[in-house]
């Protein structure tokens, strides 16, 4: 199974962990994921039977003529919507076997969003720190790239919120371990990578434990997600702490899906992802709320996520600059 990227949440390094949690590292390079928002460098092609095919369900998205009318007048002439994005992260955005074609539940979402404006959207693939002054310079007309809506991005462009997502427990096949939610993890062997906003809420998860006078949770600290999959196969682990989409899809990907299954429930210290767009085009932020929120309301958004197996990620009301 290759790797897959592990965090979108902004790395956090420990100074001391004190006697809470036994931090084993069996690395010493930092995380392979990136910066918040950022992701990973997975560029593998998924095994064909984890890619929905929702070509009827996007070709049945109506457009809606009044949406339309409101986007920016370049826009609605050329037709056309120019989305930059990070494609090389499952199952946010990636490429299909030819290694062309991007594919993932960020795109079918951009695809629709696209289709109810009346327009179609083209992806331009680039590096995930020139995403937001592409956006300023006008170069693109949004970004999609599982980027946290922040406070501080906020400063720089305005986001339509479209996911949320936060750390997932997951387990091996079955949950021999009976692993229901953060408060059973007290005692266990749990895994995840080093750097990540996941080693914080194991500490934090782990202290709460020992003040409820239960045992402390054992942190294996690694470098990557694929030496995370191993511990958890030979039992070394009980869990995996992961992002919510990539832990989806290490579970229905690893094993042909025989290995891996994720803790029902909503996504743990969860925050927005959203769609960037350049502070000074209110009329196109706007245009893509409403079309989204429309898709929302008529179930077309639910079964899109659903594909994919990220609905635990849904969010109910489209917000602008919903993030903190």
């Amino acid at each position: 199974m290759p790797p897959v990227p592990s965090s979108r949440t902004r790395p956090w390094r420990v100074a001391a962990l004190g006697g809470l949690i036994a931090l084993v590292s069996l690395g010493a390079a930092a995380c392979g994921g990136g910066p918040d928002g950022a992701g990973g460098k997975s560029q593998a092609a998924a095994a064909p039977s984890a890619i929905p095919d929702n070509a009827a369900l996007l070709a049945a998205v109506k457009p809606d003529p009044a949406l339309k009318e409101a986007l920016p007048a370049n826009v609605k002439q050329a037709g056309v919507l120019n989305l930059a994005s990070n494609i090389q992260s499952a199952p946010n955005n990636f490429y299909s076997a030819d290694g062309k074609t991007p594919i993932g539940y960020e795109v079918d979402l951009a695809k629709a969003i696209a289709a109810k404006l009346g327009v179609t959207v083209t992806h331009q693939d680039m590096a995930f720190g020139s995403l937001i002054t592409s956006l300023q310079s006008g170069r693109v007309d949004l970004t999609m790239a599982a980027m946290n809506d922040t406070k501080a991005r906020q400063e720089q462009i305005d986001f339509v919120d479209y996911f949320s997502s936060g750390i997932t427990i997951m387990v091996a096949k079955g949950n021999p371990e009976g692993i229901t939610g953060p408060d059973t993890l007290c005692g266990k062997n749990v895994a995840l990578v080093q750097g990540t906003s996941h080693q914080k809420f194991a500490t934090e998860q782990s202290g709460k434990c020992t003040a409820a006078g239960k045992q402390a949770i054992t942190v294996t600290a690694t470098d990557s997600d694929t030496q995370n999959q191993n511990q958890l196969r030979t039992r070394r682990v009980a869990a995996i702490l992961n992002d919510l989409p990539s832990a989806v899809y290490i579970s229905r990907t690893a094993g042909e899906g025989k290995f891996f299954e994720v803790v029902p429930g909503e996504p743990i210290n969860g925050g927005p992802y959203g769609l960037g767009v350049n502070k000074q085009n209110k009329p196109l932020t706007d245009a893509v709320q409403k079309a989204l929120q429309a898709l929302v309301t008529d179930g077309t958004y639910g079964k899109i996520l659903q594909a994919w197996g990220v609905e635990q990620g849904a969010v109910k009301e489209v917000r602008i600059n919903g993030g903190s």
